[in-house]
């Protein structure tokens, strides 16, 4: 009945009308209806809407209203009662709201006591005072974070002390500028909001990480804090965050991550300390505690070297460690990843050197970040260098964080610059690695050991004369995944008695190396070949040139032994020691190191780098007699690593 009166009603007033059905599922049945303000002008003086409208100007619109009731089914029906009457009212509605939006009238101005201009000037005091104390304290602020260096990016506005900030006062006066030019205050305001919440995140999640490590420098004032509650706090900050606005949020996140990346690495370390050192340490110390002391398994082994760094090189005062050191400690982790104990000793008085030990400390550090190598350096007083490695061999490290192979250079010069004590550091050290069970690699030719980016081609070549546990193998296998080696290839060596095992002997070397995964050519050398090559090598008469010097030295030095026990009516001494010299025995390894330099030179002279087993000292030969062995084992051979393993695996089979 009531819709069928407002037709009618319609129809009489005006002679036509517009229906425009819209479907609204979502919107039930309702209907909207324009008509007439003298037949509804009562109930909304009544309401007093439009008193409020007249108010402001628009008395004009008085005359509509809006009316919704319920229409059957789910059509929204429009009823108008003539169509210029509708533009009319269009434009008086907009005219309306434009008047409307001119309004500054305030709700507590118009409450306000005595008088509402109270409340505006309180309002203006308030900004003025806000953005001077901003405008005073944030240029203060800019300055401190540049000199303390925390974003080096902001060097520029570093001052003297006792300096006024004019240059952070004028750079933050241009920001503000710019935010006022915006003259969006909804724009602003969440940017303002999110580095709020932000700080408080970064505050609760200090406290959080703090008492969750049982940090000692962390004593809250508060005897019922518990790191729950600070957990708390920082979720509910970037919750309310997220209902601010996400995308303020995700940008927020982002530009604070980037910061603290950029601070973390290009930054100025700070007394403030930092929460996240924490955490690594307690994270450091768990895992230490479940690594044990016990054997680490093959498959979990990994080279941990200790790089003696100023053996015996006569380097610059200024050079901590020689160059391609830390090139080769590279070379010995899979893709650099690992840890490296660099060591370099003093000799001399620990309290008189102390200060010198840490200056050379940090630039052996320095030197590390240089070339990229994750490591640790260590510097050692003692009163020679074989008592501070014996030292170092004994107590560097931590449960099976102690390094396991020791890396040193050959000392090529020993000879050539007269240093007669470099022979018995060098056989203690070699005996000091073989008792606390270390693996040693001696590496020769180190100035010519190729760089990070120097292509090498041709093949590395394994001499394999004794059980190492598979440590050549491994290096060789770790080399190859190096750029510079890559495109080189393994050869293996072996030594047979008897013509008749040769091939039995390549057949199983073939076999070990098929079950360990790795790719390589064996090359088996019998010892009749290796005669018959050494008597007939006319091709190597440099080799016999050395073998030769190297026992005309020998005899020299053991005549002038037998002449001083005889003055001094004692038996036979070297390196301070006794000594039983059997000369059948001397030249018995002579000629053993002799065969196999030579056969190195005839089948690895254009090889990329040579690894050969490093023999033990003799326990009753002088370590003169030794380095005159090791001189002609190298004689000739551009890059070479002598390698020892120790009493246990570093590759396993695949079973």
């Amino acid at each position: 009945m009531g819709r069928a009166s407002d037709n009618g009603r319609s129809r009489e007033g005006v002679g036509r009308r517009v229906v425009l059905p819209v479907r609204r599922p979502t919107l039930g049945a309702e209907s909207i209806r324009l008509t007439s303000g003298e037949e509804h002008a009562e109930d909304a003086s009544q309401g007093g809407v439009l008193d409020r409208i007249r108010s402001v100007g628009c008395a004009r619109m008085a005359g509509w209203s809006l009316e919704f009731e319920e229409c059957g089914g789910d059509l929204l029906g429009v009823f108008v009662s003539d169509t210029k009457l509708l533009q009319s009212a269009v434009r008086d509605l907009s005219r309306c709201l434009a008047s409307m939006k001119s309004l500054t009238w305030l709700l507590t101005a118009e409450v306000a006591w005595p008088v509402p201009a109270i409340v505006y000037v309180g309002i203006i005091l308030s900004t003025l005072g806000a953005a001077l104390q901003s405008l005073t304290g944030a240029p203060r602020l800019l300055a401190a974070i540049a000199i303390d260096d925390i974003l080096p990016v902001l060097k520029y506005f570093k001052v003297s002390e006792g300096g006024e900030p004019h240059l952070a006062t004028l750079f933050t006066a241009l920001i503000c500028i710019g935010c006022v030019i915006i003259g969006n205050l909804d724009l602003i305001t969440p940017t303002i909001t999110m580095f709020f919440l932000l700080c408080y995140a970064g505050v609760n999640l200090s406290c959080f990480l703090l008492d969750l490590l049982d940090a000692p420098s962390w004593r809250p004032r508060w005897r019922f804090h518990h790191w729950s509650l600070s957990l708390l706090g920082a979720l509910i900050c970037i919750v309310i965050m997220f209902l601010i606005s996400w995308s303020f949020t995700v940008v927020s996140l982002a530009l604070a991550s980037l910061i603290y990346y950029y601070v973390s690495i290009k930054g100025k370390a700070g007394d403030w300390g930092d929460g996240f050192k924490s955490a690594y340490f307690q994270l450091a110390l768990r895992s230490l505690r479940s690594l044990g002391a016990n054997q680490v398994h093959p498959k979990n082994w990994y080279p941990i070297p200790l790089i003696f760094c100023r053996p015996w090189g006569k380097l610059p005062e200024n050079v901590p460690c020689h160059p391609k050191l830390a090139d080769f400690a590279n070379c010995m982790k899979k893709k650099g990843r690992g840890m490296s104990m660099f060591v370099s000793i003093i000799d001399g008085d620990y309290q008189e050197m102390a200060e010198d030990a840490k200056t050379a400390c940090r630039q052996l550090s320095t030197y590390i970040d240089y070339k990229n190598c994750e490591g640790v350096a260590e510097i050692v007083v003692a009163p020679t260098m074989a008592d501070g490695f014996r030292g170092i061999v004994q107590t560097m490290g931590l449960g099976n964080l102690k390094p396991n192979i020791v890396v040193m250079r050959y000392p090529e010069i020993w000879r050539r610059e007269n240093l007669t004590q470099i022979p018995s550091t060098f056989v203690s050290i070699i005996n000091d690695c073989i008792i606390a069970n270390k693996a040693v690699v001696i590496v020769k030719g180190l100035d010519e050991w190729p760089g990070e980016y120097q292509r090498q081609y041709g093949t590395i070549d394994l001499y394999w004369i004794v059980r190492d546990g598979g440590l050549m193998l491994l290096l060789s296998q770790l080399l190859l995944t190096k750029e510079s080696f890559d495109s080189c290839k393994i050869q293996v060596f072996c030594i047979a008695e008897e013509e008749t095992e040769a091939e039995e002997l390549k057949a199983d070397v073939k076999k070990f190396l098929y079950d360990l995964r790795m790719q390589a050519e064996v090359i088996i050398i019998t010892m009749k070949s290796w005669e018959a090559h050494v008597e007939g090598g006319h091709q190597h008469e440099e080799s016999k040139d050395a073998f030769a010097s190297a026992r005309r030295r020998i005899g020299a030095y053991m005549l002038e032994m037998k002449r001083s026990a005889h003055a001094e009516g004692t038996p036979l001494m070297a390196d301070g020691k006794q000594v039983v010299v059997n000369e059948q025995q001397v030249d018995k390894f002579l000629y053993t190191t002799l065969k196999l330099n030579s056969t190195i030179l005839r089948y690895s002279r254009m090889a990329a780098v040579v690894l050969v087993s490093l023999p033990p000292p003799p326990s009753s030969h002088p370590s003169y007699f030794y380095m005159e062995y090791m001189d002609l084992l190298v004689e000739n051979v551009p890059r070479m690593l002598i390698v020892r393993g120790y009493r246990r695996d570093v590759v396993t089979l695949f079973t």
